[in-house]
């Protein structure tokens, strides 16, 4: 188990979404995150109290959580001597990166000259079976994106709270770091052999209630040369039988790829739609899902209005509007 609560480290992220795993944890379990620790030239900033590790150590934290997801997920050496450093103090170290904190011979020796634990929550844990495309009893929603990082498990946790809060069964199944950093269990699904990706969805989102509905994290996208293989994995493992389109209209370029704009709504949900009917014919799109975070909130309304008339779809900012809308359209499912 990983102790709580955390000081979370920003490194010298380059901007705010490179943080993205800090920021899940702060927004979603706030009682978890003491503080952040930020290095020189950091540009990423959760409001957090900018504490020194003895600073953080004396307000009770117990884990230093890498927060920043880089492109390849790495432990940069720049970060080496905060991480030997925190292991000296006394605290644990947690990663969701690729570059595993068990692979690094220097953090391993001072973590057993210590007596501290390293936790890698991106390696999987369970042998997950191939999926076998068997309909499941309850019922499944997934979140795609036009891109990555645009929001799809802002937008599960949002509907999954919102339902529980109206007495509805569900739950929120995490598929990537973040996700298992806030909730302490899933599937690290971008750290599965690519043969076996499917099937550790069926495997986490199994049999349930008739009036149960599972709300899986979405990763990646479609649309994104880079990761949309683990955006098949959940589209044809999952089976939803909803799908929630999210979007972030304010990007100039997909996420990294600068070479590579991002999709219309329209073009995403005729995509995903007909690959999600592969594995369930049922499958209907619900609702939108817009990150409008760089938006006021005048232009945000306005704009979700527009998508609204044009999709005829309801279209929200669960996380700044709440998921009222979303939730309803499961309901009337």
């Amino acid at each position: 188990m990983i102790q709580t609560p955390y000081l979370l480290f920003l490194g010298d992220a380059p901007d705010q979404l490179a943080a993205k795993v800090a920021q899940g944890i702060k927004d979603w379990r706030p009682e978890n995150a003491v503080g952040q620790f930020r290095m020189e030239g950091c540009k990423a900033d959760l409001g957090l109290t900018d504490m020194t590790l003895a600073e953080a150590k004396e307000a009770g934290a117990k884990t230093l959580v890498i927060g920043v997801a880089n492109r390849g997920g790495v432990i940069s050496q720049a970060w080496k001597k905060v991480l030997v450093m925190a292991l000296e103090e006394g605290f644990d170290l947690a990663s969701g990166l690729h570059n595993l904190l068990t692979e690094e011979a220097d953090l391993v020796a001072v973590a057993e000259a210590t007596g501290q634990a390293l936790h890698d929550v991106r390696v999987p844990e369970v042998d997950y079976p191939i999926a076998n495309g068997k309909k499941r009893t309850g019922k499944r929603c997934l979140a795609v994106g036009t891109d990555c990082s645009v929001g799809k498990m802002y937008t599960a946790l949002a509907m999954d709270k919102e339902m529980r809060e109206r007495g509805m069964k569900s739950t929120f199944r995490a598929t990537g770091q973040t996700g298992i950093l806030i909730t302490g269990d899933g599937v690290p699904l971008d750290a599965v052999v690519a043969d076996f990706m499917a099937g550790s969805v069926e495997y986490i989102s199994p049999d349930n209630d008739e009036d149960h509905w599972d709300l899986i994290e979405g990763q990646g996208s479609l649309f994104h040369v880079s990761y949309s293989g683990v955006t098949m994995a959940l589209i044809h493992g999952g089976q939803p039988d909803a799908l929630i389109l999210s979007h972030e209209p304010t990007r100039e370029h997909m996420r990294g790829l600068p070479e590579y704009q991002q999709p219309s709504l329209q073009a995403l949900n005729d995509m995903a739609l007909a690959l999600a009917k592969v594995a369930n014919p049922e499958c209907q799109v619900v609702g939108v899902s817009v990150n409008t975070q760089h938006m006021s909130e005048a232009d945000a309304l306005g704009y979700l209005a527009e998508i609204e008339a044009d999709m005829g779809l309801p279209a929200t900012d669960p996380f700044r509007f709440g998921a009222t809308k979303l939730v309803d359209a499961l309901a009337a499912l």
